[in-house]
């Protein structure tokens, strides 16, 4: 620093500092061998680890730097180190691979030339930690949501098993479908309760991990305001090491002026002072305060008057060099070593933080998506090992024959008893009729097919050559026909009054209606017009008994041997190498079945032509028989379910058989010759 009206040669030839301490790097915490004051390995791992760039900025220039030579007196007047720990520790080894923990040292440079560089960091580290802190009450708060959430459907799934295995509910399939149920719940809270306790973890992590940082902020805060004081101090001190210069300074003028016998107001005194008003000020003071030297005209008092100002002159002049030499050093110390690293300690802390925040919101979106898919792996399983989930579980209750086996043994448990009602069987003389003959063809002693209010199909002779839930072959070998006689009379009447009916196969008939034909079909094919009035008035009657005669066949259209390679030549994505795949499929399938799909598809083919005026394309027309023709596999044991199993993880691939199928039904199933015919 220049004085005001001195040169600074004269501090120079007393004083001469190193010429090269002004040009000591900008970074004093770049250099190798630097010691350092912060505890650099205390720091986190994935930020400690980072290599040093060999460029710099360039070094912070100062008019008063004079050296370095202060350093240790610094060190020795603030002996502060930064103890910090690491808040890092509390994260998994896992967060490097999610969320970025580059340093950047360009930022650190840019913070470093901003005056404003300490506040800006230590108010960003306040908003993570607002930042940090709502996540950690966010997760804290879901967490017993969630907790509460899979407590209370656990609690309630075993209470519910628990209570139907003491009460007089049904038995058979129904009561393994409901207690597979209530596992499935069970299993769902039990995930549900580990996700709450993983982000009770979340939750503490990020409230310790605000802790430690806000810990770290204050300690570093501290610091560089201890550091700040001490420059502040050292200029103050400066400062008056100057004035005291210059007062004794103006002393000297004065008895040097008054030894030489000139005037204080002469003119050249005036001509050297008339360069400002303050300088005639200091002049001023300088004679107030000197004016009792000018009472003496002796020539040896002034002469001792003037050793004596020259001996403070130059004890001021040592003080003054000393104090502006020591401020340089220190700020010099300050701005290129103590400055970079307070803020590299501050900018950790905010990366620390925000990367911390970062990472468990990162963990709780994956735990968050991995329950969601967990559900749904457990309502709908993939691999068959897991199970059949829940809609094919309540799918699997069958009705009729747990009604069968509770029949049974009701009419064995009361056997031995007394009847209760009146006599069945008695003599004739009494009034007693003969029992009613029985049909074999149903599953119980009296045939039970007939819907209450049917009276008119009971009357309807049973020549005992029932088509439904009959083998295929079983059938046609009966029958002794290349087609099911049932298939040809259902789509010849389609054919002939549904082509253009709106929605054809989609579109389900009268329960009622569907039933008496099916019953009527079954007893006697022939009997039956298809032409007449009853049916033709809705066509969905009939599609209705088509689809539920290809369901109840024993062995599904493109059998259960033939099921996984109908799907597995599905799933290729090619086209042309699907379409080959699935016509050696198709070959592959029995006489009888090949001869039924051949004549039903081009049935199907027929539909789709009429597709602008029945809405129902090729694509449509194979989701509505895709499980029909294919059945459903019940996992385990082999056996078939039929229609109405979508969820099905096969029913996607059995759908496009079918739609494959049927956009090349011409080059499977039409020969050259046929096409020639």
């Amino acid at each position: 620093m220049a004085d005001e009206g001195y040169s600074s040669t004269a501090w120079e030839s007393t004083d001469n500092p190193d010429p090269n301490a002004s040009q000591t790097p900008y970074y004093g915490l770049f250099q190798p061998n630097s010691p350092s004051l912060i505890h650099e390995s205390a720091t986190a791992p994935a930020l400690s680890s980072l290599p040093v760039k060999p460029s710099s900025p360039p070094p912070r220039s100062s008019s008063d730097s004079l050296g370095r030579s202060s350093s240790s007196r610094w060190r020795d007047s603030v002996p502060v180190t930064i103890e910090r720990k690491d808040t890092l520790s509390v994260i998994p080894s896992d967060a490097i691979s999610l969320v970025e923990t580059s340093f950047d040292e360009n930022v650190l440079r840019v913070l470093c030339e901003l005056d404003c560089g300490v506040p800006l960091l230590l108010d960003r580290i306040k908003q993570s930690m607002v930042s940090c802190r709502e996540a950690s009450v966010f997760f804290k708060k879901r967490a017993v949501l969630e907790d509460e959430y899979g407590k209370s459907l656990q609690k309630l799934a075993r209470t519910t098993s628990e209570v139907y295995s003491m009460n007089d509910g049904k038995a058979g399939s129904f009561v393994g479908a409901w207690q597979s149920s209530m596992k499935i719940h069970d299993v769902m809270a039990e995930n549900r309760i580990r996700f709450a306790q993983r982000l009770n973890e979340m939750s503490d992590e990020l409230a310790s991990l605000a802790k430690e940082v806000d810990k770290n902020r204050k300690q570093t805060k501290e610091l560089a305001s201890r550091y700040e004081r001490a420059l502040q101090e050292s200029e103050l001190n400066m400062e008056k090491s100057k004035n005291r210069l210059e007062v004794s300074s103006e002393e000297l003028e004065r008895v040097l002026l008054q030894k030489e016998g000139e005037s204080l107001k002469d003119g050249g005194l005036q001509a050297k002072n008339q360069g400002g008003v303050a300088g005639k000020r200091a002049l001023g003071k300088a004679v107030a305060k000197g004016g009792l030297l000018l009472k003496g005209k002796n020539p040896g008092n002034i002469q001792r008057q003037e050793d004596d100002i020259r001996t403070r002159v130059s004890n001021a002049s040592d003080l003054y060099r000393k104090a502006l030499t020591d401020t340089q050093a220190m700020r010099q110390e300050y701005f290129n070593f103590q400055l970079p690293r307070i803020l590299r300690a501050l900018k950790e802390c905010a990366d620390e933080i925000d990367l911390g925040t970062q990472y468990h919101l990162t963990r709780y979106a994956f735990l968050f998506e991995s329950i969601v898919l967990s559900d749904g792996s457990t309502l709908v399983p993939v691999a068959p090992e897991d199970g059949i989930g829940l809609k094919s579980t309540i799918e699997s209750i069958d009705n009729r024959a747990d009604f069968k086996i509770y029949m049974q043994n009701y009419a064995y448990a009361r056997g031995g008893t007394a009847p209760r009602g009146p006599r069945r069987e008695g003599p004739a003389e009494e009034g007693f009729l003969p029992p009613l003959p029985t049909h074999g063809g149903g599953a119980y002693s009296v045939h039970t097919n007939a819907p209450v209010g049917s009276s008119q199909n009971s009357q309807i002779p049973d020549k005992g050559r029932p088509t439904f839930g009959v083998d295929l072959a079983e059938q046609m070998a009966r029958d002794n026909v290349e087609l099911p006689a049932i298939l040809e009379k259902c789509c010849t009447a389609i054919e002939k009054h549904g082509l253009q009916s709106q929605g054809i196969y989609r579109i389900s008939g009268m329960a009622r209606k569907v039933a008496s034909l099916k019953e009527r079909l079954d007893k006697d094919m022939d009997s039956v017009n298809l032409d007449s009035e009853e049916w033709i008035s809705d066509i969905n009657n009939v599609t209705s008994v088509l689809k539920m005669w290809f369901r109840e066949l024993p062995d599904p259209l493109l059998t259960s041997t033939l099921h996984q390679g109908f799907v597995e030549a599905a799933k290729i994505e090619n086209d042309r190498l699907r379409h080959i795949r699935l016509h050696e499929r198709v070959n592959d399938l029995p006489d009888p079945n090949y001869a039924t799909l051949k004549y039903f598809l081009g049935h199907l083919h027929k539909i789709a032509e009429y597709e602008a005026d029945n809405s129902m394309s090729i694509q449509n027309l194979a989701i509505v028989f895709g499980q029909t023709l294919f059945g459903q596999m019940i996992p385990g044991n082999g056996s078939f379910l039929g229609h109405g199993n979508g969820g099905m993880a096969d029913a996607p691939f059995q759908n496009k058989a079918i739609e494959t199928i049927l956009d090349h039904y011409s080059d499977i199933f039409v020969d050259e010759a046929e096409v020639g015919a």
